[in-house]
């Protein structure tokens, strides 16, 4: 039989959390989605909003949330560099102060709490691919510092939190992500890129381009939520989602050109600071514990992301 559960989604209105509502909503619980709306936009859940298991608050992580809940998926922070540069004290607090109040919340609730990290916490790595046994190699006075140094204490919180009060944890460090609803100012490589190629503008690539990253697409990570948190409770991660297929910027270029049909040439900028040159994740732990791996292949991925930005440089 189907129990239907109470789960909070913070950060529910953004990219990711979004999709992990429609998902939710679908097999039957009841969703409470919380977001100060940052980067998050109603646009990405407006069409749940007529439906009585969903339920939205405007509400900030920095502050306590009292409601009875039996999971909660903590997704608040801004993700892209554009936005958490943009008030770097606010991005970690979000990451920190939110962390303390939903672990406070999963305490009083004996609720099972999901940690949204990332694979910044790995920093600009000397240890290709990257395993969860990896340390990072992170600068912690950057101007990225803010996001990948406020999700590494998230992390030590969470597992201190489990050591000290013995809640049920749950911690995956996501992998470069995209697909539709993606924020198209966000400063991201694929939504930069494809607004650009419908632009027919240049395309920017910072540094030669020959920079690495791994592109997984929305609905493949998601399952992985998803399995995440319904593993065993000996499960607890940190574990890696993301696409092992690596690919270079400039072979993203090319590929968004060729898609959009577009005519634009490639320039290229200075790399900024702190910039990785290679990500790429290694998901043995994903795939022994979860029994998942991505299976939306780039291509695929990007024809379904440049139709949902199409329609919106239309609209």
């Amino acid at each position: 039989m189907h129990t239907r559960k109470r789960i909070l989604v913070t950060g529910g209105a953004g990219f990711l959390g979004s999709h992990l509502c429609d998902r939710l909503v679908g097999e039957g619980h009841d969703v409470i989605c919380a977001d100060n709306f940052f980067t998050g936009s109603k646009d990405n859940i407006v069409h749940l909003l007529d439906n009585p298991h969903f339920e939205l608050m405007r509400h900030d992580v920095t502050f306590p949330l009292y409601v009875e809940v039996d999971e909660i998926y903590n997704l608040a922070c801004p993700a892209s560099p554009v936005h958490y540069q943009y008030d770097p004290v606010q991005t970690t607090k979000t990451s920190v102060h939110g962390a303390i109040n939903m672990l406070g919340l999963a305490k009083r609730t004996k609720a099972k709490i999901f940690q949204a990290s990332t694979s910044e916490v790995y920093g600009d790595p000397i240890v290709h691919p990257q395993p969860e046994s990896y340390n990072g190699n992170v600068n912690p006075i950057g101007p990225r510092s803010c996001y990948d140094e406020g999700k590494r204490c998230a992390e030590t919180l969470f597992f201190d939190y489990k050591r000290q009060h013995n809640l049920n944890i749950r911690v995956v460090r996501i992998f470069n992500t995209y697909g539709p609803r993606m924020h198209p100012n966000d400063g991201r490589v694929v939504s930069n890129f494809i607004m650009q190629a419908l632009r027919d503008q240049p395309i920017t690539i910072y540094g030669d381009g020959q920079q690495t990253r791994s592109f997984c697409y929305v609905d493949d990570l998601i399952d992985g939520f998803l399995r995440m948190m319904a593993a065993p409770d000996s499960v607890t991660g940190p574990v890696n989602l993301g696409n092992p297929h690596e690919f270079t910027i400039k072979q993203l270029a090319e590929t968004v050109i060729q898609l959009t049909g577009a005519s634009s040439e490639l320039i290229s900028a200075p790399l900024p600071a702190d910039d990785p040159l290679q990500r790429q994740p290694d998901i043995g732990l994903a795939k022994t514990h979860l029994n998942w791996e991505p299976s939306i292949q780039l291509e695929a991925g990007l024809v379904k992301t440049i139709a949902y930005f199409r329609n919106l440089v239309a609209g």
